[in-house]
């Protein structure tokens, strides 16, 4: 309380210093409603107020990177309403942001931050922060929305967020969660069937917000499309856009390079790095982004905008997680690809910022270093440290092979595997991976499941015209089976023959027998890393020391989440934090605490060992629409 008794706030002492508002254009008119705006990167703007807000959970680790007190913050009374946007913190400059996009493949024009307001930046000895709100309301990008985010989607960024910066990974952070007794009305399953949900807010954190489609402003109308940018044209402002970005962010490359084109061409080259490097990641972990339009790719390499994102459960290289992407454009096979598009749709928006040639040859190397990095991280979780063989790559690609034939969990088979013990001398039976096999088989899909998994997803009637094609046009046939979709459909039909040929028994036993032959061929490789080394038990130790610190005991799945969102819409938050502590230490073995310091006991399927677990989750939770 202050002097006078009205209740005070250490955010109230937060210091911004808002650099970007500073060097980059910025719109200064306060016209209401959505509208073009040309000629800046960022609008001024006002968050619209909640009503009653309240915490739902704040995240220690993030708030920390801001100097803030994870307790201090919680009690604050003044809390909900300063990191919601309904008080505006002192310092603060609030802002919308200008930025365009390739949303599946098309150039959208203007889009830009339709519910998210940028508050201010600050410097500390945890390194430069941005941060904004998002949920607080109309701007002049938010075209026929509201500017609003529920409690159901503002849980899983929340939640998501932090647990892919608890594995590791880049990513943009989310600080506090805020709900309120505000209503709007949703459609969350797009069936026509709205309800009212409770308007909440994340605050989120990052060095930066910019991204790809920041870039794209300036792009002139679109030959397919038939949109432009709100700045088409505007090679000043993108050049000062440019020269902000490397500066603030890449100050190695501004201090090392004296030509503009030669120091831009860096810049690319090491975005490039960062994205390639990410994807690595995500692909590691077996998270789908569901969203990789070019307005959703940071040009830092973080992981942003946490929409209809999911993990994989059974291993699916076609994993699909936003029900809009119908073709599997953003499909978790294809995520490298189409990171790589994106890349060379910024390689476009920079223009004649860029040597054209020296962008093209950095967009070759994309492919291949994505695959170095992703084999470099795939022989961490296998625990092949200390030699490169050869036979990796093909070791991993069999082991990926037979999870998706036996409908295997991606996440569990990995953290399994350090129970695979290296061959000895004079070894007993267990030693040979059998009860290894046996936990991984437990969460198998079933024949049943496994038929359902492999049911061509081609329309009927094109699948029944090829397959007549076979018998009639057998020359046409060929030509048409060489086709990749096509070849596909035709595998799957194979598999699925082979399993309505098949009982369950029998089933289970060609998939023990399959599972026991490729820990065999692992074993062999085990051997090599132990070649001319003197302390066996050691480099044994050290493998399934980095295999547990690798491959996580959890991620968010997305019952998971589901389960947090359905107690919080109901009014018991405490989910919410339970999940969050487990998902801020998904490599360890011990328990997890909730705010009061009580261990958790029970919900095996987040906080205990990875088996047993439910890897089934209930229909209501594999009908995720996020909003």
């Amino acid at each position: 309380m202050d002097s006078e008794g009205s209740a005070s706030s250490s955010l109230e002492r937060l210091p911004f210093n808002n650099v970007a508002l500073k060097k980059l254009p910025l719109d200064s008119s306060e016209e209401p409603g959505s509208r073009t705006v040309s000629g800046a990167c960022f609008s001024r703007v006002q968050p619209q107020p909640l009503v009653n807000p309240t915490f739902v959970a704040v995240s220690g680790p993030a708030l920390a990177l801001l100097g803030l007190d994870e307790e201090e913050i919680f009690h604050d009374l003044l809390g909900p309403e300063y990191l919601s946007g309904s008080k505006v913190l002192p310092g603060s400059e609030p802002a919308a942001h200008c930025y365009c996009g390739h949303q599946f493949g098309l150039f959208a024009g203007q889009l830009g931050d339709g519910a998210v307001c940028y508050l201010g930046e600050r410097d500390n000895p945890c390194g430069r922060w941005e941060i904004q709100v998002k949920g607080a309301g109309v701007t002049p990008y938010s075209r026929e929305s509201d500017g609003r985010k529920v409690l159901r989607s503002s849980i899983r960024e929340f939640l998501c967020s932090e647990a892919m910066a608890a594995l590791g990974i880049p990513t943009t952070r989310a600080a506090s969660l805020v709900t309120s007794d505000l209503y709007v009305n949703r459609d969350p399953l797009n069936n026509g069937r709205r309800r009212p949900e409770r308007c909440s807010v994340v605050l989120r954190i990052a060095p930066s917000f910019i991204r790809f489609g920041s870039f794209e402003i300036f792009q002139s109308r679109d030959e397919f499309s038939g949109r432009q940018g709100p700045s088409p044209g505007r090679h000043d402002i993108r050049a000062q856009l440019v020269d902000y970005v490397i500066d603030t962010f890449y100050p190695d490359i501004q201090r090392s390079h004296g030509n503009r084109k030669e120091r831009n061409t860096a810049f690319f080259k090491e975005v490039t790095v960062r994205t390639a490097r990410l994807v690595a990641q995500w692909q590691c972990v077996g998270f789908c982004h569901g969203v990789l339009n070019t307005d959703n790719m940071s040009i830092l390499g973080l992981t942003v905008d946490y929409g209809p994102f999911g993990f994989i459960d059974r291993f699916d290289p076609e994993f699909v997680c936003n029900a809009s992407d119908r073709r599997g454009r953003y499909s978790y096979q294809a995520q490298p690809s189409v990171c790589r598009w994106n890349l060379a749709r910024l390689a476009e928006a920079l223009g004649s910022e860029l040597h054209a040639s020296q962008a093209g040859a950095i967009l070759d190397e994309f492919m291949p270093l994505y695959e170095t990095l992703y084999l470099a991280n795939m022989r961490r979780k296998l625990g092949l440290l200390r030699r490169k063989e050869p036979e990796d790559q093909e070791l991993v690609s069999e082991l990926l092979q037979l999870m998706h034939n036996t409908g295997a969990d991606f996440t569990n088979t990995f953290r399994l595997l350090s129970g695979v013990s290296c061959p000895v001398e004079g070894e007993g039976k267990g030693a040979t991976g059998g009860p290894v096999v046996d936990l991984i088989l437990k969460q198998c899909l079933s024949l049943e499941e496994l038929k359902v998994a492999n049911k061509p997803t081609m329309e009927p009637r094109e699948l029944a015209m090829v397959l007549s094609m076979a018998q009639t046009n057998p020359a046409m046939f060929g030509l048409v089976a060489d086709r990749p979709e096509v070849a596909h459909q035709l595998e799957k039909m194979g598999r699925l023959k082979e399993l309505l040929s098949t009982n369950q028994d029998e089933l289970r036993a060609k998939q023990r027998e399959d599972w026991l032959r490729w820990i065999s061929q692992y074993r062999k490789r085990l051997v090599k890393e132990c070649d001319g080394a003197r302390e066996v038990c050691t480099i044994e130790e050290e493998r399934i020391r980095v295999m547990d610190s690798t491959n996580p005991r959890v991620v968010l799945r997305n019952y998971i989440a589901q389960n947090a969102i359905q107690a919080a819409e109901n009014g018991d938050f405490s989910e919410v934090r339970r999940v969050l502590k487990v998902l801020e230490n998904p490599y360890s073995k011990g328990m997890a605490k909730d705010k009061e310091g009580r261990k958790d006991e029970g919900r095996t399927d987040v906080n205990q060992n990875c088996v047993p677990y439910d890897s089934k989750p209930p229909v209501w939770a594999q009908e995720i629409c996020v909003t």
